[in-house]
């Protein structure tokens, strides 16, 4: 009986595993986009509300996007920050917020039992509705934020990353680092806080997911509850197109480090553009898939450059970049990213041979499942398919997708999207021999 209860187990987490879960859709009348997976196997559920409000809206205000959404839980209502927190806790919720550069997020995971619920949608309805922003917590985050600043100045990986963005997106939103600059963050007030929210944490700009052991009629009540209370507002405006960099540049940055970090990349690629599967996997293939990848190959193993090298496309609302990266010895940064510039165009050259592609798309179609595995991650697939208005049966389709990219598709897609010759590269390390990287 014990064996028969285990393969009866095994079999139903397998078929459990490998159906993609269905996602229902629907909106409230406030103009929310709700989008629900039942998952009633735990007695929890997970929620998390994305706002079109993150730094690509901070406008003239850099970072305060970030500020807004860090500090709805400093206060709400009338309770303060303590108070909030001992709410959470006593039930044994867990609340959370961040803002990145499309998208801020509000998120609660709690027991389904009315008694720990309820009390966690009350609380979580008051900070969204009614945060108060006290005027002491804003200013002790403010100056953990200007702290934080200070700190990514002695971090190579973080100046890198923030010349890239510079660099590569100019005047567009998404140049700016989501935390602000020191210049922003002093001007930053309180009022500026409030007005942010007041404009886009509304419901027309607000997707709310849900998933867990809760059924349809509970779900709309909850995503009601939630949201309900929030002004229909107006939809954040479209952002700017991203204009695509004309000639190569190259940005240096003095570092007093042994170790030199090298970033390349263009604009490249949104959340719904054609072209989306066949870099995918080719990007897989190419700098993606870690150590088995073709970057690892040539410079980690064949020639011990680096221990670390990468290539990802990072899809936006508008164009994300494509980067590829590596921190080598400084002595060996001109050679390193030559080799860099060289697999790149090979293999734009000469695409994916048979091989390659099978194990692509045997890993990512095997890996598939493991996205899924948990509502953590299944709210944050939803969450994006609802951001990036993707098709509800994006995830059902996604490995036959996959199965149907080409070799001949990969070299096309690098071809006309990706562009060597007007690339941004950006070098953080040893002045001297960063400006030797140079050709």
């Amino acid at each position: 009986m014990f064996r028969i209860l285990i393969v009866l187990t095994t079999g139903l987490s397998a078929i459990s595993i490998q159906a993609a879960p269905v996602i229902q859709h629907w909106q409230t009348d406030n103009g929310a986009r709700v989008y629900f997976v039942p998952a009633p196997e735990l007695p929890m559920v997970d929620i998390r509300i994305v706002f079109d409000a993150a730094s690509a809206r901070d406008g003239d205000k850099p970072g305060v996007a970030a500020m807004t959404a860090g500090l709805l839980e400093e206060g709400a209502g009338k309770l303060n920050a303590d108070q909030i927190a001992d709410r959470f806790d006593s039930i044994g919720a867990d609340f959370g917020t961040a803002s990145l550069r499309d998208m801020s997020l509000v998120s609660l995971r709690s027991l389904t039992d009315a008694r720990y619920l309820q009390p966690a949608l009350e609380t979580m309805t008051l900070i969204l509705t009614q945060p108060s922003f006290p005027q002491n917590a804003f200013d002790r985050e403010r100056k953990r934020a200007l702290i934080g600043l200070q700190a990514k100045k002695q971090s190579p990986e973080a100046i890198a990353d923030e010349a890239f963005f510079n660099a590569l997106y100019g005047d567009h939103p998404y140049a700016h680092d989501p935390s602000g600059t020191e210049q922003s963050l002093k001007k930053l007030t309180r009022n500026d806080l409030i007005k942010h929210h007041k404009r886009y944490y509304v419901g027309s700009n607000a997707i709310i997911t849900i998933t867990g052991a809760v059924d349809r009629a509970q779900a709309e009540k909850i995503a009601q509850q939630l949201i309900g209370k929030l002004p229909t507002g107006e939809p954040a405006p479209a952002l700017p197109p991203v204009k695509m960099g004309a000639q190569a540049v190259r940005v240096t940055k003095n570092f007093p480090s042994t170790q030199t970090h090298l970033l390349v990349g263009q604009a490249a690629i949104t959340r719904d553009d054609p072209d989306y599967f066949p870099l995918y996997v080719g990007n897989h293939i190419l700098g993606g898939s870690g150590l088995v990848s073709r970057l690892s190959d040539e410079i980690r193993e064949k020639r011990g450059l680096s221990y670390n090298t990468y290539s990802y496309f990072s899809p936006m609302r508008e164009a994300g970049p494509f980067q590829m990266g590596l921190q080598t010895r400084t002595d060996q940064a001109t050679q390193a990213l030559e080799l860099l510039q060289q697999t790149l165009q090979t293999f734009m050259n000469d695409g994916p041979t048979a091989e390659e592609l099978r194990e692509a798309k045997q890993n990512i179609t095997g890996g598939f499942a493991l996205r899924l595995d948990s509502n953590k991650k299944i709210i944050e697939n939803i969450a994006a398919i609802g951001f990036y208005n993707q098709p509800l049966d994006y995830l059902d389709t996604f490995n036959a997708k996959i199965e149907a990219v080409t070799a001949e598709q990969i070299k096309d897609a690098f071809k006309r999207r990706i562009h060597p010759d007007k690339m941004l590269t950006v070098i953080v390390g040893a002045q001297a021999n960063a400006d030797a990287a140079a050709p």
